[in-house]
């Protein structure tokens, strides 16, 4: 029977309860089903016994299912092997390769590639059937599967953290389960460049480092691109004074795209990774958001549309030929300012790999008449902050936005808008807001699946699919935990005000509509106000100002209350990527104190408002202890969100390094951008998750409030002692 059921119903391998992703594109069930126990070995046929896809059902069966698959020696057997054309995809490129054929039968299971990366996922497919909830026991019949499109990215964007060695590692492992192939990897500052080492972060990977990594990643047929942003984004080198000169336009964010300095330091920073990352075909001329290409008229006048097309595809082209001398093929952004009658002018051979459903009509057709690929591009995360919008969301506005994993399935389902030529898929994952890596995971595996087979399972099913192979089968209500989660940290996102920058008061250089002075803004808070003395009136500004949002909490907090109890039942039952739901406990408390915090300064109000009216009453005494508790309970607020905070940041950093904290004697030097003001480079360390508490200065605040404590005790003839003691346990 053939798995392509009608969208919304479920495939017959779920039905059954296995769970594969993605979801093979033709199932052929012969009814009943065979149990794998140590009966049963491994027979390599003509493939060596070192082969990944070897090694990898050994030791994954061992260490996942507590089988001993030993060398084939008679008895039934999983043989291995691979043949030329052993699957007939009618294709004549790489897709071709990463074919399979799995059949089971009750003495012996067959997995057959037509190369080396049809095999090893052709065992991806296998494990997963062995891993279900159905443990080890297979159902007969035979599978033959093949991706639709030849390269399916994942965007590893480390601009404001870095992951360690051994995370990484781990990434390519799930992303060989899910049938990813091709890493586009942001570096920015994360590499030693050699030829420029000023550039390289402290603690930066090395050339031995990444060479190493892109081995691992080669072994798993998986290709880590090197991702350079440049000319655009480029503050990340042109901070450094010594690049001061090749600044467009006097601002960090770009490089004077026609200076052939400023070229030459580009195509350094190519060579140097071009040198750390050899066996791999590609490299990414990210050519992102390259607002203001040519307004340093340094190289032709005058600047307007035509002109800054024709910068660009200048600067397209000389990356082009000195990456060709390289033996690398091209990934660009092809988006502003290039116009689409330019499109002519670049190399044919180059990949565009921002594909939407958005595009540009003009410029996919003229992308067509040149013969350039593209990738079906999605973002599974954009702006937002601590969890993405995987669901469907509300804004502030109360409109209703469609999730990342609906938009994935749109994306792979229907990219070939006016003639476009997919070569594949590209998940976009940013770093600009300082989202953790483990929040993404849901996302890439949405896009695995529409990658490889689109339109043939709901994001629904694929969504639990994911949860029963990330976690194990036996963790309950995931997806409830997800969708609890992204509806916390968007309460979390909504609830600051964005109110005039004190932490960046000088205007931006531009943004995206040109070059124009642009007024930043914080994520903050009011706090409330102080008793006035001698009276000791008291007006609660917060609670009035903020009465919609404070409304809101009580249901939040019940929401936070079912969200942690699900997350922690799961910690027991999870087999697979603990640390993943550590990540998520993390942002649950983390949320969670934000929402405790500020019902603390809600009731620390109603404590001062009570003290004015026992003033008034002339109960002194009342009125200095209820002023004491308000400053006891918003202390207790500030105590709690910074505790949570350092959990938070330990949490994190058992993944990644400190963040740019100092390494071999250097200091990581922060500059802020001209041009982007990205929530996570609000700070050089992780504490740009409570920038925006830091900023109501509730600390200041106390301090006031003890002021006029004090004041209006010797006015009164009243003694502090709590508060005195209070001081003391401070």
């Amino acid at each position: 029977m053939n798995a392509k059921s009608d969208v919304g119903l479920v495939t017959e391998l779920r039905s059954l309860g296995y769970a594969v992703l993605p979801a093979p594109r033709q199932v052929e069930l012969a009814g009943g089903f065979v149990q794998i126990d140590e009966g049963w070995s491994v027979t390599p046929a003509d493939v060596a016994g070192d082969d990944i896809a070897v090694t990898t059902l050994r030791d994954r069966a061992r260490e996942e299912l507590g089988l001993d698959l030993c060398d084939g020696g008679g008895g039934k057997t999983i043989r291995l092997a691979v043949e030329a054309g052993a699957v007939d995809t009618r294709t004549a490129d790489g897709r071709d390769a990463q074919a399979y054929r799995l059949t089971i039968g009750t003495d012996g299971v067959e997995v057959v590639g037509n190369a080396a990366p049809g095999l090893y996922y052709g065992v991806q497919t296998l494990l997963q059937l062995l891993q279900g909830r159905r443990r080890g026991i297979l159902p007969l019949g035979r599978i033959v599967d093949w991706p639709r499109y030849e390269l399916r990215f994942v965007h590893w964007d480390t601009k404001h953290h870095q992951d360690t060695i051994a995370t990484l590692r781990r990434f390519l492992d799930w992303m060989g389960r899910f049938k990813l192939n091709a890493v586009s990897f942001e570096l920015e500052d994360k590499f030693e460049y050699p030829s420029h080492p000023i550039v390289g972060a402290p603690g930066a990977f090395t050339a031995a480092q990444l060479q190493e990594l892109v081995d691992y990643g080669l072994a798993r047929h998986i290709q880590i691109v090197p991702n350079i942003q440049a000319p655009a984004h480029l503050a990340f080198a042109l901070k450094h004074e010594q690049f001061a000169h090749l600044r467009c336009d006097g601002s960090n964010y770009m490089a004077c795209m026609d200076d052939p300095e400023a070229r030459q330091l580009i195509f350094d920073l190519y060579d140097d990774v071009c040198d750390a990352t050899e066996g791999v075909d590609y490299l990414h001329v990210s050519t992102d958001e390259i607002y203001y290409a040519g307004i340093c008229q340094k190289y032709r006048k005058p600047y307007h549309p035509q002109n800054r097309s024709l910068t660009w595809v200048d600067f397209v082209r000389a990356a082009h030929e000195h990456l060709a001398r390289r033996g690398r093929r091209v990934l660009i952004w092809a988006e502003f300012p290039l116009l689409p009658e330019h499109v002519h002018m670049l190399p044919a051979d180059i990949i565009d790999g921002i594909l939407s459903p958005g595009k540009d009509a003009p410029m996919v057709r003229a992308e067509h008449e040149l013969g350039m690929r593209q990738l079906a591009y999605c973002p599974i995360q954009g702006a937002e902050v601590l969890f993405p919008n995987h669901f469907g969301w509300l804004d502030e506005q109360g409109r209703r936005h469609e999730g990342h994993l609906a938009g994935a399935y749109e994306t792979t389902l229907r990219p070939h808008a006016e003639k476009a030529d997919v070569i594949g898929t590209f998940a976009a994952s940013w770093d600009d807001a300082g989202l953790h890596n483990e929040t993404f995971w849901l996302g890439w595996a949405v896009m695995a699946q529409g990658s490889w087979t689109p339109g043939d399972v709901s994001w629904r099913q694929t969504a639990a699919e994911f949860m029963d192979i990330y976690y194990g089968p036996d963790v309950d209500e995931m997806v409830e935990v997800y969708r609890d989660l992204q509806a916390q940290a968007r309460f979390w996102e909504q609830s600051w005000d964005d109110r005039p920058s004190t932490a960046r008061p000088e205007p931006g250089y531009g943004s995206s509509r040109g070059k124009h002075p642009v007024t930043r803004t914080d994520m903050t808070l009011l706090p409330p106000g102080l008793p006035k003395l001698p009276e000791l009136s008291y007006e609660p500004t917060f609670s009035h100002r903020y009465r919609p949002l404070l409304d809101r909490v009580p249901r939040m907090l019940a929401d936070s209350d079912r969200l942690l109890g699900r997350l922690h039942r799961n910690v027991a039952a999870v087999e697979r990527n603990a640390y993943n739901l550590e990540v998520l406990l993390s942002l649950a408390e983390f949320t969670r104190r934000h929402l405790e915090m500020l019902a603390a300064v809600a009731a620390a109000e109603d404590q001062l408002a009570q003290a004015s009216r026992a003033a008034a009453e002339g109960n002194a005494g009342r009125a200095t202890g209820l002023m004491v508790a308000a400053r006891r309970t918003v202390g207790s607020a500030i105590d709690g969100v910074q505790e949570t905070f350092a959990r938070l940041e330990a949490v994190w950093e058992k993944s990644r390094r400190p963040r740019n904290a100092p390494a071999d004697g250097r200091e990581f030097i922060h500059v802020f951008d001209d041009v982007k003001d990205h929530f996570a480079d609000r700070r050089a360390d992780l504490s740009y998750h409570i920038a925006p508490f830091e900023s109501m200065h509730l600390t200041d605040w106390r301090a006031g409030l003890e002021k006029v404590i004090r004041q209006y005790a010797d006015q009164t003839g009243q003694r502090v002692t709590a508060l005195d003691q209070e001081l003391m346990d401070d």
